[in-house]
């Protein structure tokens, strides 16, 4: 084990500082003085970098959000580092959201008073509506964030306060507030904005009351001309909090002022949250972000490899990354930075065998296991027929060359036998399934339409 202490401790700890300033560019100053900059190395473990931060939650929170990132940063400027482990333990800062111009400098400035320097709105510039990639999951929420933008920067009206959006995490909810924020202040230089987490939200309303400065609390956010908190739900359970922010939002839109809020849910399947938070953020506009689909993967993924012109990526492997990373767009990316990194290193060529290598252990907490019913659900909806059709003794061939073709993909990609599939189409012999997997076979060399189809029910189907 080579431990944070010893010889080669000042090229570790400068191969670690040097690896947070990079990650500091790639994630933004914003991202990065929330979660990272808490981080701290505690020791080197083989080929395994065990970092601490101050609690447990944040050790999750980084590890699952920022640990491809982490990584590949360390692995680059550490010899011998190939893996992280992030630990909670007593070593690192206090666990109070973003690191505060008093920490940073060494003043004796309160908690309360140093949030005043930190609350200034500090936008990543990669998250503005120009980079963010559009398809048909995310389209109502780019909108709505582009009409309030606009409207808050010419002094209208958008029609709805608040808005509210929400999906599960690494979709894009954190990017469009950054951009509406960037958008105001390009529009309106002189607008008051304030934006901040849930979880920081409740740090600094707790740091104000022990320092009995919650009037300067209350008047920073209150005066906003758009006040945005991101993951609101986070305050689930936190009676004191939750009343704050009630009046807080009750106070900015009575004011005529804009309110935008990020949810992983709905605000009605938001528990632990008071009903009549719930109601007012239902008030406005809510907009859902919905996991993205191939096409909007594939095409965020070609963005973000035009935007490196040094890096050589086949459109094979963006299209097998595309297929299999399917969770959600952050882990899409850390992915693409993974194999980039990894191949910088290495020095080898990037193709599809080495992603496959390097994402091992991301592709198998990705696998899924293709059953049949899937595919018989999948081969209905583009075909345009009742899912009984398939399974049904009708042989007309608007129904019989659908019926072969989930055949096909039934033996194709699951691991059933011949006799298993036949008896899951209609209690079939596993000798019409033989026929109908070499028709299909035969016919996609001649077919060009009917290829087509299954090559599209592959994508659909592999996610």
């Amino acid at each position: 084990m080579r431990a944070a202490i010893g010889a080669d401790t000042g090229i570790e700890l400068a191969g670690f500082a040097a690896a947070k300033q990079a990650l500091r560019r790639s994630i933004g100053a914003e991202d990065f003085a929330s979660w990272l900059e808490p981080l701290a190395l505690r020791r080197i473990d083989g080929d395994c970098a065990v970092l601490e931060m101050p609690s447990r939650f944040m050790a999750d929170w980084v590890k699952s959000h920022f640990g491809d990132s982490i990584t590949a940063a360390l692995a680059e400027r550490i010899e011998g580092v190939a893996q992280i482990r992030v630990e909670a333990g007593p070593g690192g800062p206090p666990a109070t959201g973003p690191a505060s111009t008093a920490a940073t400098h060494g003043s004796d400035r309160s908690p309360a008073a140093a949030s005043e320097t930190v609350g200034l709105p500090a936008f990543e510039p990669r998250y503005s509506f120009d980079q963010f990639v559009t398809g048909k999951s995310n389209e109502l929420a780019i909108n709505a964030a582009q009409t309030l933008a606009n409207a808050v920067g010419q002094g209208q009206s958008a029609g709805f306060n608040p808005l509210f959006l929400h999906g599960p995490t690494g979709l894009g909810k954190t990017h469009l507030m950054h951009a509406i924020g960037q958008s105001v202040m390009t529009r309106l230089p002189g607008a008051r904005i304030v934006y901040l987490s849930a979880e920081r939200f409740m740090v600094e309303f707790l740091a104000a009351l022990r320092e009995r400065e919650t009037i300067r609390f209350k008047q920073r956010l209150r005066s906003a001309d758009l006040l945005m908190i991101d993951d609101v739900q986070f305050i689930a359970g936190k009676e004191s909090t939750q009343e704050e922010f009630f009046h807080t939002m009750n106070e900015i839109i009575g004011a005529g002022r804009w309110l935008v809020i990020s949810a992983d849910r709905s605000p009605q399947n938001l528990e632990g949250i008071e009903s009549r938070i719930q109601s007012r953020l239902a008030w406005g506009l809510v907009a859902d972000i919905n996991p993205a689909d191939y096409e909007l993967r594939l095409n965020i993924l070609k963005a973000k490899v035009a935007a490196m012109p040094a890096a050589d990526v086949p459109d094979p492997v963006v299209e097998f990354l595309a297929r299999r990373i399917v969770a959600n767009v952050r882990e899409l990316e850390g992915a693409l930075n993974r194999v980039i990194a990894y191949a910088n290193l290495t020095g080898r060529p990037v193709d599809v065998d080495f992603a496959r290598e390097v994402l091992a252990d991301l592709l198998r907490a990705h696998t899924r296991k293709l059953t049949i019913d899937d595919i018989q659900r999948r081969v209905a909806e583009h075909y345009r027929l009742k899912l009984n059709d398939l399974v049904s003794p009708r042989r007309a061939r608007e129904v019989a060359r659908p019926r072969q073709v989930a055949m096909y993909l039934a033996k194709q990609l699951t691991p059933r036998s011949l006799p298993e599939i036949g008896r899951r189409f209609g209690g079939r012999d596993h000798t019409t399934v033989m026929h109908a997997v070499k028709r299909i076979e035969e016919l996609r060399a001649q077919d060009h339409e009917l290829d087509r189809d299954i090559q599209h029910l592959k994508r659909v189907l592999d996610g």
